[in-house]
């Protein structure tokens, strides 16, 4: 089926509004059921004031992108394993939150339980990847149209790009519109691969990815009235993941999503370097976004920075793929 861009626009209609229609539904009820977001003690003072913001979010994203990806690319396999690979990270982040604000349980699930069932899922993801044949090859961007096959490589190699992108999305969901604002433009550069790829299902579900996080920001943004929680970052993750893999693209992933890179990079960095010096830092608090704020600049200047830097990515992205498209 060869995808249709007005079919794409009518996805992220949908979930636009389906969203923002149930967002203020949904959000006085978390209110009431007290499902706020706790604030970490070391974190910066101006977050102090957020605490008690509904959390879980995430699962209002979910619900938009599933109504559009049932009404555009149901027919699709490759667009109904991203929505399964979706929500099955998507229940991980959900049991997350879930113990950290219901039942008080300041870490939620523990590091090797959150890894275990994040690798559960992934699993599932590799058996479709077999059974539908679609190889082990991956482009290779900034070449001419090269494409190379990581053979026995190529299992290692997907489970730790899904793990890596879906805690390094988690990592980035930390200030008002963070990881909403840059995975729309991430979702909108792979609706174009897909586009080009002739992969009709996943323009759709990108579309509805797009539609679902631009209807969710609009309660997201600075001053939050919601947080997408694990719930949504980690189903962000597992889509923007599962995508790449699917197009062939997750090479792509170290430029069009810079910020989870870094992201991910400053609290490995901030860690081992806190290990080895025995208290020494490097930056000022990780996630690097921390560290923005801590040296004075307003949140809302980090999220928009950070936006922009996705944006010039993107397009250095498509410059990258030019042979490709």
């Amino acid at each position: 089926m060869k995808p249709d861009l007005f079919t794409a626009i009518y996805a992220i209609l949908a979930a636009f509004i389906v969203t923002v229609v149930i967002c203020p539904i949904v959000i006085p009820i978390l209110h009431r059921m007290k499902f706020g977001q706790p604030i970490r003690e070391e974190g910066p003072q101006s977050h102090k004031k957020k605490e008690g913001t509904p959390t879980m979010g995430g699962i209002m994203i979910l619900v938009g992108f599933i109504v559009s990806a049932l009404l555009f690319a149901r027919e699709s396999y490759d667009a109904m394993a991203v929505v399964l690979i979706t929500v099955g990270y998507g229940i991980v982040g959900f049991i997350d939150d879930f113990l950290k604000v219901v039942k008080k349980q300041n870490e939620g699930l523990k590091p090797w339980q959150k890894l275990l069932f994040q690798l559960v899922v992934t699993v599932i993801f590799y058996v479709y990847i077999v059974k539908s044949g679609m190889g082990t090859d991956i482009y290779i961007p900034f070449t001419d149209g090269m494409y190379i096959d990581l053979g026995w490589i190529y299992a290692p190699f997907l489970f730790f790009v899904m793990v890596g992108t879906v805690n390094s999305v988690n990592l980035t969901d930390g200030l008002d519109g963070l990881a909403s604002g840059v995975t729309v433009l991430v979702a909108m550069f792979f609706l174009f691969i897909a586009y080009a790829s002739g992969m009709a299902g996943l323009v759709y579900v990108c579309g509805g990815v797009v539609g679902a996080l631009m209807g969710f920001l609009v309660f997201n943004c600075h001053p939050a009235k919601v947080f997408m929680g694990d719930t949504g970052s980690l189903a962000l993750g597992g889509f923007v993941a599962s995508t790449a893999i699917l197009t062939k693209m997750p090479i792509m992933l170290v430029i069009v999503g810079l910020i989870y890179v870094c992201e991910s990079l400053s609290v490995i960095i901030q860690v081992t370097y806190f290990k080895a010096t025995h208290g020494k830092r490097v930056f000022k608090m990780a996630p690097i976004h921390h560290h923005f704020e801590l040296c004075g600049m307003e949140g809302i200047k980090v999220v928009q920075l950070f936006w922009i830097v996705t944006a010039v990515m993107c397009l250095i992205g498509f410059a990258a793929c030019r042979n490709f498209i």
